[in-house]
């Protein structure tokens, strides 16, 4: 992409919101080194003041909460009260690992024949982050805080379609106070990410992002051999039992499925409701979509806003009028949206057939898909039968139920009675097609660093 320009454009109205240069091989080659060059001394600096500095990074998010929202709404349309909680969360995240990280990296002591054994986590140099849009500050700060804490320095390689964001976040670093090299933002386009990838200087590589972009980076990631960690699509099914607590079980479901417009990975997108209770939980379900208020992302009453991109938008129109015509019948009412942006009326489909789009793929936005089932061991064979193995929910207050579902689901997380989310606390990853690895708690930190044996005679 070096030498064209590239745009971010307002979702919710289709204009122009700025233009950038991309880094030329030059300007990555000296990010590079400049990467190389600040790991030899971030690696020895005392815990305690990257912590101090990480605390600081918080406190910038803190600071700017509605600048930076502003930024994520304007980019990519998120509503925006919803982009407050994400920069929010993002100094959350600081907090965490500048308060645990000295826990995370302890050595692991092992009992041998040696006088002194253990595991000693060591830093390992420049990682790349390719990260995705939908979740612009957020994902970038799960990997950063814990790779920063760990004496990793960071290079990102942000969406072309939130590079005001990308640069944003170097700022927060760069205003918190941390030497120059320990974060920094590529602006190149995905066709260039597999020569920084196999770059000798950078030693490891991240990617939150479509299943065909994990693979990509994996290859070549694999190719060097350099360790990789992939967080990829989800279609998370959504479980509910006689026992549940209908009223709960609804509201978690809609937020579930219609957090960010729909566009998040670990988002319910596939419900699977008991006979016993189908009828009562769809009125509600139905009804509680139709309810939601679609519009100006920047009004804070706004439920859903525009989707990302109009490529997007079409994309998902396709897959809700395949499923449609395959057999798929929609329950929420018709909406008048504005002829401008990249917008799509929430919508619940029923009874998808097998081999339509709603039953197997990702539906990436305000889309649910609804079956009844018979039995618990009905609703998780249909929920395995996935590519994906990202999160799943059980609503149920029946002990048995929670043990099979647990027990049972093909999936890197279930939640129960709640709705799948990410927290610094627990850590993140999924199986399957949704990728491998772990991020976030001490998993996340770990992740890129070498896990030496030392073992003294």
């Amino acid at each position: 992409m070096a030498g064209k320009t590239a745009q971010s454009i307002n979702p919710a109205t289709g204009e122009m919101v700025e233009t950038f240069s991309p880094h030329t091989p030059s300007d990555v080659d000296a990010a590079l080194g400049l990467a190389t060059g600040r790991f030899a001394s971030w690696r020895t600096t005392l815990l305690d003041e990257r912590a101090r500095l990480m605390h600081r990074a918080g406190e910038v998010l803190d600071a700017q909460v509605s600048r930076f929202a502003q930024t994520i709404t304007r980019e990519m349309g998120k509503p925006i009260t919803q982009a407050e909680a994400e920069v929010k969360k993002c100094a959350a995240a600081c907090r965490h690992y500048a308060e645990h990280a000295g826990s995370y990296l302890q050595d692991e002591i092992i009992p041998t024949e040696a006088s002194h054994s253990f595991v000693r986590h060591l830093p390992m140099g420049p990682v790349l982050a390719v990260m995705p849009w939908n979740f612009p500050f957020w994902q970038v700060f799960r990997f950063a805080a814990p790779a920063l804490m760990a004496g990793n320095v960071g290079l990102l390689k942000h969406a072309s379609n939130v590079w005001r964001c990308a640069l944003d976040i170097e700022d927060v670093f760069r205003e918190a106070g941390f030497p120059e090299g320990c974060f920094q933002t590529l602006l190149v386009s995905s066709e260039d990410v597999e020569g920084v990838i196999r770059d000798s200087r950078v030693k490891a590589v991240t990617l939150t992002g479509s299943g065909p972009a994990g693979r990509s980076v994996a290859a070549a990631a694999g190719d060097s051999l350099k360790p990789s960690l992939l967080e990829l699509g989800g279609s998370d099914a959504f479980i509910v039992m006689p026992s549940a607590d209908l009223d709960k079980a609804v509201a978690t479901a809609v937020k579930a499925r219609t957090q960010n417009s729909g566009q998040s990975c670990i988002a319910a997108k596939r419900f699977f409701v008991h006979a016993d209770v189908y009828d009562a939980f769809t009125s509600r379900f139905v009804a509680a979509f139709d309810a939601l208020k679609v519009g100006d992302p920047t009004q804070r009453d706004t439920d859903i806003g525009p989707l990302a991109t109009q490529k997007i938008r079409d994309e998902l129109a396709s897959q809700v009028s395949e499923s449609e015509s395959a057999g798929a019948v929609r329950l929420t009412a018709g909406r008048n949206l504005p002829e401008s942006g990249a917008w799509f009326a929430p919508a619940i489909l029923a009874e998808a057939p097998a081999g339509s789009p709603a039953a197997h793929e990702e539906l990436f936005g305000p889309v649910a898909s609804l079956w009844k089932v018979d039995s618990l061991a009905d609703a998780i064979a249909h929920a395995n039968d996935s590519a994906f193995g990202l999160g799943s929910v059980l609503f149920s207050n029946d002990d048995a139920d929670i043990d099979q579902a647990v027990q049972q689901l093909d999936a890197g997380a279930t939640f129960v009675n709640s709705m799948v989310a990410s927290d610094p606390r627990l850590p993140f990853g999924g199986v399957k097609a949704s990728g491998y690895g772990r991020e976030l708690a001490a998993d996340g930190m770990r992740a890129f660093m070498n896990r030496k044996t030392v073992s003294i005679a």
